[in-house]
């Protein structure tokens, strides 16, 4: 009997297999949604949907650079052994790849977006399921956009931190190596330091409020009267923009000088304005509640006992 889009996408829907694994399967099966169900189980190719429910903590970040078009993309899978498998790493840099030239800047557009392959996002990620055997997740996709002179850097860590900055300037001087190297440097910043804000003013009273309340409770742990915390709470929010704005921490590859004093000298050296108007940065599995597993509560399990 024939069948419809509808049923396709139902049966992908249900067994996790690709688009044309399930057609296959429909035109195998003569339209019998249920036998194709069987048939993509004894094929192995509905594998895929038995493995969303895991916790997927390890993967990979990386980031693209395509002209005035950056992106940073995080894929999450089960093990840091499968992060490190050539079709993982092919997968998330394709994403990366397909973010940029897109300017796709949310997840739900990523995974539409047709692979080199003529698959989507979602079905490659169900067949890489399928192959590599564990739960693939695309997380999370950033992207900053160039429009007139500057440049955006990028850089990654290990694969676990990815980080993109753009720079702007009154001038071409992106082959002017001290601007360059800015970049490169801010960027090693931004991964090393950590900033939430750009500069003091960025930071709103909902963080400050936040992070007062953590002072003091850290305070009255460490035995503090009472009478005092405010005071001392007062004097470490006074200094919270040199720990959380990017123009006010010290840099690191010379604490004796601030971020925006390492611009300004960039900005003398090219003859241009300098400035930093956006960065982005995702930590691997940030903010994932990854799965502990009790070993001794599960030998006794096996073992019967209690």
């Amino acid at each position: 009997m024939a069948y419809t889009a509808t049923d396709v996408k139902n049966l992908r829907e249900s067994t996790g297999a690709g688009m044309m694994d399930c057609k296959k399967a429909l035109d195998e099966c003569a339209g019998d949604v249920a036998k194709a169900v069987d048939y993509l189980r004894a094929k192995g190719l509905a594998a895929a949907a038995k493995k969303q429910s895991r916790i997927a903590a390890e993967g990979l970040v990386q980031t693209v650079v395509k002209g005035k078009v950056a992106s940073v993309v995080e894929v999450n899978c089960e093990t840091d052994f499968v992060g490190k498998n050539d079709d993982f790493i092919a997968f998330t840099n394709t994403c990366a790849t397909l973010a940029a030239e897109g300017n796709i800047n949310t997840v739900e557009a990523l995974l539409s977006a047709k692979t080199p392959s003529g698959l989507t996002v979602k079905d490659a990620i169900s067949e890489l399921t399928i192959k590599i055997g564990e739960k693939i997740d695309v997380r999370r996709v950033g992207v900053i956009k160039l429009e007139g002179n500057g440049m955006i850097g990028s850089y990654v860590h290990s694969g676990k931190i990815g980080v993109l900055c753009k720079v702007e300037s009154d001038k071409d001087v992106n082959s002017n190596e001290a601007f360059k190297d800015l970049v490169k440097d801010l960027c090693m910043q931004i991964a090393a330091a950590n900033p939430q804000f750009l500069n003091g003013n960025e930071i709103d009273e909902t963080f400050k409020a936040k992070e007062a309340e953590i002072y003091a409770a850290q305070l009255k742990e460490q035995g503090k009267a009472e009478a005092m915390i405010p005071n001392i709470v007062k004097g470490k929010l006074a200094k919270l923009a040199s720990e959380v704005c990017l123009y006010e921490q010290s840099f690191v590859k010379d604490p004796d000088q601030t971020i925006s004093k390492v611009i300004e000298t960039a900005a003398k050296a090219t003859g241009a304005t300098i400035k930093v108007t956006q960065f982005l940065k995702f930590n691997l599995g940030e903010g994932i509640q990854k799965k502990e597993d009790d070993f001794a509560a599960e030998v006794a399990k096996m073992t019967g006992q209690n």
